[in-house]
């Protein structure tokens, strides 16, 4: 699975998404061809710069525009006022490829909603001024070009600085973090570090792309590719973002088996005991039954779990049980990953589990206790609901 990281050292914004994707490896000329199928007559050229911030080199990108008065200007000066709809007429018209214009959508319906809490409105009488203006556009669409060209599954975030200060809009002198960037956080509960910065470090458009993405975590990965994109100010501390590309490392993980034998024990304890730690982070716990010293019938308890959770669930087997001691084996454990999605099914919604190799899946399985409970509201047995989620080509 490719998964890309953002180390959102000193904010983050659309167009320094954009610089560190190009940074990383993403043709400009493809970038360039791409972002004319939008057919925006304004857009002329992406042009991307070499900078250093602080002595690191940085990877900086400005649009060269025509506004119609027979001048170009430049990325930051160019602004316009739209609704929703008419971002939406010019995504869904383009000859972008489905991917990108799905996800570019996404983004724009996320900054809307946004928008529409702060200002008291509904989303379609949204009007995007900075937000909406072109080079936003060309930002937005960009990075979901970029997420296309390296194939990214999944997009990873580190928690994002809160700077303070005022920043100038349309609106008038607002608070930093701007209002809608605020419900934007909001929206993904994304984790926040404070900063000392008196500017803006994090836009709304760059909000929107993480909080309609990233996960909140640093992934398990074999890095690929680097990219740092500059951000347009000169701060004390270098005004970067990178972004990490790579491959997840699941394929193999160290995990251990702790195991332990009982000849003394009450199984009603034992059975109050798996459901505990699992609870706890075991992936697997399990019962052997075994022949011990003396002719004692026993039963060997062992628990899988992460190398991380050993001690945790080493303890609670001490405390929980009457061994005096347990045994701990190293394991490496190959993985398919997984996914999580709801379904609409003639018994309604329901959750499905996706195997997935190779960044395809290969088997779906329906979650075993929404299948208990149909089973249970329809008075029919499990098998009838897998037979008849079977036949609506849920499962292969």
């Amino acid at each position: 699975m490719k998964v890309l990281f953002c180390d959102c050292f000193s904010g983050v914004s659309g167009d320094m998404l954009l610089g560190a994707l190009i940074d990383a490896g993403m043709s400009v000329k493809v970038l360039h061809t791409e972002l004319l199928k939008l057919g925006l007559p304004e857009y002329q050229q992406a042009e991307v710069s070499e900078v250093k911030k602080n002595g690191l080199r940085s990877s900086h990108i400005q649009f060269k525009l025509d506004e119609g008065d027979g001048h170009n200007h430049d990325h930051q000066n160019h602004a316009h006022s739209r609704h929703l709809s008419d971002i939406q007429k010019i995504i869904q018209t383009s000859t972008l490829s489905d991917r990108v214009k799905e996800t570019s959508l996404r983004v724009f319906q996320r900054l809307a909603e946004a928008e529409s809490l702060v200002h008291g409105c509904s989303v379609d009488q949204v009007h995007f001024h900075e937000v909406g203006a072109v080079d936003s556009i060309l930002d937005i669409c960009g990075v979901m070009i970029g997420l296309e060209y390296f194939q990214i599954d999944k997009v990873y975030s580190s928690p994002i600085p809160v700077g303070g200060g005022t920043v100038q809009t349309s609106h008038g002198l607002l608070p930093v973090p701007a209002p809608a960037t605020i419900e934007l956080m909001k929206m993904c509960s994304a984790p926040t570090v404070p900063s000392v910065a008196q500017v803006e470090l994090v836009t709304p458009t760059g909000m929107a792309i993480i909080s309609e993405f990233a996960q909140f975590s640093r992934p398990e990965m074999c890095i690929q590719q680097v990219g740092v994109g500059a951000g347009t100010r000169d701060l004390p501390w270098a005004n970067i973002l990178r972004i990490f590309i790579g491959d997840t490392c699941r394929e193999i993980s160290t995990h251990v088996e702790i195991e332990t034998n009982l000849d003394d024990m009450n199984p009603q304890v034992l059975g109050n005991l798996m459901p505990r730690l699992l609870e706890a982070g075991a992936l697997d716990v399990y019962f052997t039954s075994i022949q011990m010293k003396k002719n004692r019938p026993g039963i060997k308890l062992s628990v899988i779990a992460r190398q991380s959770d050993e001690n945790r669930l080493a303890q609670m087997l001490l405390q929980e049980t009457s061994t005096f001691g347990v045994r701990v084996h190293a394991v490496n454990r190959v993985e398919a990953d997984r996914e999580i999605r709801e379904v609409n099914t003639s018994f309604g919604k329901i959750r499905v589990k996706d195997k997935i190799l190779n960044g395809k899946s290969v088997r779906s399985y329906p979650e075993f206790e929404d299948c208990v409970r149909i089973a249970t509201e329809r008075k029919i047995t499990l098998d009838e609901v897998y037979k008849l989620l079977l036949s609506e080509s849920l499962l292969k």
